[in-house]
């Protein structure tokens, strides 16, 4: 029977996220242009107010970000360091992942070991599933590329420079160690994260990404961290146990350029080169799987990040370990009990969409994807006419 690929990895190779890929977050708030308005008060001139206020407000946020603009330099020098420092340290620690949403959060828990220029191994535990549960183990062998802490990839940092204005704000602490803290702010002035560097070895070690209302929608922390000598053996890295486990990123082939990827169109595939909410594809995979070749996408804004697989083929009626619910209008599979995969098909391919977005980027990336619509009253009717035809026609 056809299944979607499920295999959608929490740790994904190639520069993307290493966080949990969670499809459900607090719904976005109105931004700061919006909340301006709202509050302005008269009568006849009550419009004109909250043009004016509107102006102010797109103003006043033009002037925070230019204020910022001067260590703009700075900040992407500590974030392409931190990148950096993902490949150069040895270290170990424990990985939390908290995002919250309207009814309620989830957390997740990763150890992670990674030696120096070598292999990092991850073991991740959903904290609030049952203790038979067992962890997902993952292990990238590719020492230049690794999986990156915290979101903080060269790709990454490339595209969040291109789509936020990045400031440097200081020093904090996390961890109980001093760090260096980095901010990305939106066009209209409100902040979209915060990022605590290191001091020492720049490597991150917490970040948290708001909402347009300047709300905490997901923190993510590293902590308990211990660093290693440069050159540090495999067998320093992590537990023999883990290792022999972990899954060894599957059959998937190299990852392939934007062109190439592009390229697959003339094949057959969808392959969009960008998604909504500012989602440009910026790495890829194929892979051979029982039931065909498989492509492996990903999107990403620099701080959401959006893995689509296509898969050619139709899904069943039903599906075990999911359940149909609704999003943006379209009737989808959802993965249980994490609920973090989101499956259906279109047009004769099965998407399978994992995000680490907030809702409204998750909505948005769905609605704009192929449907299979439903057999509605006019499809019903319009078989219902082929049929008498069919029989009022004798030589049919």
């Amino acid at each position: 029977m056809f299944t979607p690929v499920t295999r959608a990895r929490l740790h994904g190779r190639d520069g993307r996220s290493p966080l949990v890929l969670v499809a459900a977050l607090a719904v976005a708030l109105p931004g700061l242009l919006v909340s301006a308005c709202s509050g302005q008060s008269g009568s006849g001139a009550a419009g004109g107010d909250a043009v004016t206020a509107a102006g102010r407000a797109a103003t006043a946020g033009r002037t925070a970000l230019a204020s910022r603009r001067p260590e703009a330099d700075r900040a992407v020098r500590l974030l392409s360091q931190a990148a950096q420092a993902a490949i150069v340290t040895s270290y170990q620690g424990q990985e939390v992942v908290t995002r919250w949403n309207e009814g309620g959060g989830s957390v997740l828990v990763s150890s992670i070991w990674h030696v120096s220029g070598g292999q990092t191994v991850t073991r991740t535990m959903d904290a609030g599933a049952s203790l038979s549960s067992r962890p997902y183990l993952s292990s990238d062998t590719d020492g230049q590329a690794p999986e990156g802490v915290l979101g903080v990839t060269a790709p990454l940092v490339q595209l969040l420079e291109s789509h936020y204005v990045v400031a440097y704000a200081g020093t904090g602490s996390a961890d109980n160690r001093t760090a260096q803290v980095v901010e990305a702010w939106r066009g209209n002035g409100s902040i979209a994260a915060r990022f605590w560097l290191d001091n020492a070895t720049k490597l991150p070690l917490e970040r948290e990404v708001f909402d347009t209302a300047a709300h905490v929608i997901s923190q993510d922390v590293f902590i308990d961290v211990s660093f290693a000598p440069p050159g540090a053996s495999p067998q320093q890295a992590a537990p023999a146990s883990a290792r022999v486990s972990a899954d060894p990123q599957g059959p998937w082939t190299a990852r392939l350029s934007r062109h190439q990827l592009l390229a697959l169109r003339a094949r057959g595939w969808l392959v969009p080169s960008e998604l909504p909410s500012g989602l440009s594809l910026f790495t890829g995979a194929r892979t051979q799987a029982g039931t065909g070749t498989v492509l492996d996408l990903g999107y990403s804004d620099g701080l959401s990040v959006v893995s689509v697989f296509e898969q050619h083929g139709n899904l069943p009626a039903t599906l075990p370990g999911w359940r149909k619910t609704k999003v943006n209008g379209h009737v989808v599979f959802v993965a249980e009990p994490d609920q973090r995969s989101l499956t259906w098909s279109g047009r004769g391919t099965v998407y399978t969409v994992v995000a680490d977005a907030p809702a409204p980027t998750v909505d948005a990336v769905v609605g704009a994807l192929p449907h299979d619509g439903p057999t509605g009253f006019w499809k019903r009717m319009k078989r219902g006419l082929g049929r008498l035809a069919s029989w009022a026609n004798p030589f049919s």
